[in-house]
């Protein structure tokens, strides 16, 4: 029996998902595979190198820094958040928070990254063979928000986030040989994308990346639909959808302390449905 996790990300909301798999690390509950989408993508690498705590720091800390995330950082850059500061300057070997990269190598859990190909408009799932100590260029690829950030180029190849081609990656898990899933999300299921702000925000690369402004356009159409397509599953077993009941006023790019401390003790408690799952599962 085969179980993955994916973890959608949301940007700070993103910290839902860290307590949830702060949980399971205190727990000691694995899985087989891990497919992280944005800024789920650098949950799960601290969570398979078993660092708790390293991201939460991360939301809670150093993202209140105008390194981190800031105008300063688009005037001077033309990205709001610095994928350099974040995943170098604090994450090497020698940073303020390493990512203990031996332990995320070695570890048996497989791991997906989602980013999308903004030329083609195609998601690339990259794995830990393109990730090298010091050299986290996926991470910084799918977490690269349009107009946002810059898409981030790899061996040529602009990239922006995976959220824009696979958003919920379930049927990726079940391809990979995942027999049940645990889904992350960072707002309540219940609650559906709309594409207005997508819709503005694709007018504003159309030009230089209309396949990537396709995608955008259609990413709360994909997303719900995925949503949906997750629900059916979890009605046959084959899914866990982890949510919170609200966000605690905590949006992508929100850096309020108080709500993000209270979203990721919700997530840290709702870990426990997937104690039970995988306690079930192993029934």
């Amino acid at each position: 029996m085969k179980i993955g996790v994916v973890d959608v990300g949301g940007g700070f909301r993103g910290v839902y998902a860290c307590g949830a798999l702060d949980f399971c690390l205190d727990r000691g509950i694995g899985f087989d595979l891990g497919i992280g989408v944005s800024a789920g993508s650098a949950n799960l690498a601290s969570f398979i190198a078993g660092q708790k705590g390293r991201n939460y720091r991360f939301y809670t800390v150093y993202g209140l820094r105008r390194q981190y995330a800031s105008l300063w950082n688009f005037i001077k850059t033309r990205s709001y958040i610095d994928m350099d500061y974040v995943y170098n300057t604090l994450s090497n070997h020698d940073g303020e928070n390493p990512l203990d990269y031996p332990a995320l190598r070695s570890c048996p859990t497989e791991f997906l990254i989602v980013a999308t190909d903004a030329v083609t408009g195609e998601p690339r799932y990259f794995d830990k063979s393109d990730l090298h100590q010091d050299s986290y260029e996926p991470f910084k690829a799918s977490s690269s928000i349009p107009c946002i950030c810059r898409p981030y180029f790899i061996e040529g190849t602009p990239y922006y986030d995976g959220a824009l081609s696979d958003p919920v990656p379930v049927d990726r898990a079940f391809a990979w040989g995942c027999d049940k899933v645990v889904l992350l999300l960072t707002k309540p299921e219940s609650v559906r994308r709309t594409s207005e702000q997508d819709e503005r925000l694709a007018a504003r690369i159309r030009k230089e990346y209309s396949a990537a402004a396709e995608k955008l356009c259609h990413r709360a159409q994909l997303y719900n639909e995925s949503v949906d397509k997750a629900q059916a599953y979890a009605r046959e077993g084959k899914v866990l959808i982890v949510s919170p009941d609200d966000t605690c006023g905590v949006s992508t790019l929100s850096r309020d302390p108080d709500a993000l401390r209270r979203l990721y003790e919700k997530g840290y408690a709702d870990g426990q449905k997937i104690e039970t799952f995988i306690r079930n599962t192993d029934h």
